[in-house]
């Protein structure tokens, strides 16, 4: 188990004799301190970093109280993280106090630890310091929304405001003419090596040529000079426009933006932007959006279709033509098979979440969608709760079956309606 950093404050009652008691946390502050804790006192409420508060023993709830008012004054919305032992009446006491936190509105969770080498208890601590470090990242973030979100996203545009409030991220309106502009130079050195990179590795090159993927990849530059100019973590691109006025896509680019570490989402769709954003920071892997293209609420069998995909996601690629338009350059990514997780964001607050598992087949490509396909196995129950109560058009994918580790954050960290599949 990885050893980060992070502060804990023990509390308890003065009732207790003293040294019998630290004798007898000893071992729990010491497995803590394994984790990476280092102890201290009420100062660190105020502190930058991570913070649990071990519940001694009973008798504390005024103390735990008075360290989340603190801990507020620093980390405005921080959710409560009470770690308790199975002795000196900890449990009862962290109870108490967390009923109240929720009766103010707030959140937390509570943590037992039924002995110093309880290794899921510990695991279960690590977890919850590392959703309080990835809140954080998510409140420093900033997202550039370059252009508008497309006129299509009526259900995908909320406001900044609100992204702030429920997720963190800043959303940093961005002109979208540099973007335009840059397929009317020449490429430059690194719009080439991008090229060149797409080039020498597909399955096949269809529709396009070498100065099409040269002409798409002038797309990265841009997008790459306004997130380090910006400080962007993610951007949410109107990458429509590139086809309509310069006959070429931004499927490159946000392809490869995302295989660097900066979210690239298409058509202005700040949701998923968010979405993906949050997968990043939380699970450290790149996720693909799409479109569910077909969807079969009796088998569970969902199509998912788009344009582009991270190469990091897939086993190998095509280059094809943008699929709805016939021009610029796009990605026919193949996906392996295995375990997956749909995701998806949406209310006017980003108060809602889609969550499904399921199983990625092997798919036959058709011609009448965008290029990079995939059929997921899902329950049909989450297959009729997204066409009966849809929050939008774009899904995320994940690898892997991760819906717990995010509906564990979700739930404590931001609060809010979750739909399961």
């Amino acid at each position: 188990m990885d050893a980060r950093p992070f502060d804990f404050v023990p509390v308890a009652s003065p009732l207790h004799d003293a040294a019998a008691l630290r004798r007898a946390l000893e071992p729990y502050l010491g497995a803590l301190v394994g984790l990476g804790g280092r102890e201290t006192g009420p100062e660190a409420a105020s502190g930058a970093g991570p913070l649990a508060i071990v519940v001694g023993t009973g008798g504390t709830e005024a103390a735990v109280l008075r360290l989340r008012e603190a801990r507020q004054a620093a980390a405005p919305g921080e959710p409560l993280l009470l770690v308790t032992l199975p002795a000196h009446n900890s449990l009862p006491a962290a109870l108490e106090a967390l009923a109240r936190v929720r009766q103010d509105g707030g959140r937390g969770r509570i943590v037992p630890l039924r002995g110093p080498d309880d290794g899921p208890g510990l695991a279960r601590v690590a977890a919850a310091l590392e959703d309080l470090r990835v809140r954080k990242q998510l409140h420093r973030a900033r997202i550039g929304l370059v252009g508008t979100p497309s006129d299509w996203l009526v259900a995908s545009v909320p406001a900044a405001a609100a992204v702030r409030e429920t997720w963190g991220p800043e959303v940093v309106p961005a002109d979208l003419a540099p973007l335009l502009e840059a397929p009317l130079r020449p490429p430059d050195e690194a719009a080439a090596g991008l090229a060149a990179s797409y080039t020498s590795g597909p399955a096949s090159v269809r529709e396009t040529d070498e100065a099409g993927v040269k002409t798409a990849a002038s797309v990265l530059p841009a997008l790459a000079d306004l997130a380090a100019r910006e400080r962007l973590d993610a951007v949410a691109v109107r990458c429509f426009d590139l086809v309509t006025e310069r006959g070429t896509s931004g499927c490159l680019a946000l392809s490869a933006l995302n295989d660097s570490g900066t979210v690239a989402a298409c058509e202005g769709d700040l949701a998923t932007a968010v979405a993906m954003l949050w997968v990043k920071e939380l699970l450290g892997t790149a996720s693909w959006m799409a479109n569910p293209s077909d969807a079969d609420a009796v088998t569970g069998r969902l199509r998912l279709a788009h344009c582009t995909v991270p190469r990091a996601l897939t086993s190998g690629w095509d280059l094809r033509s943008h699929f709805e338009s016939g021009l610029g350059v796009a990605l026919a990514g193949e996906l392996p098979p295995g375990p997956v997780t749909l995701l998806r964001l949406g209310g006017r607050r980003l108060e809602s979440v889609f969550l499904a598992e399921g199983e990625a087949l092997p798919t036959p490509r058709r011609e009448d969608l965008c290029r990079t396909q995939l059929d997921v196995l899902l329950e049909p129950d989450a297959v009729a709760e997204l066409l009966e109560r849809p929050l939008g058009n774009h899904l995320v994918l994940v690898p892997g079956h991760v819906a717990a580790r995010l509906r564990a954050y979700r739930e404590w960290a931001v609060g809010g309606e979750s739909r399961e599949g």
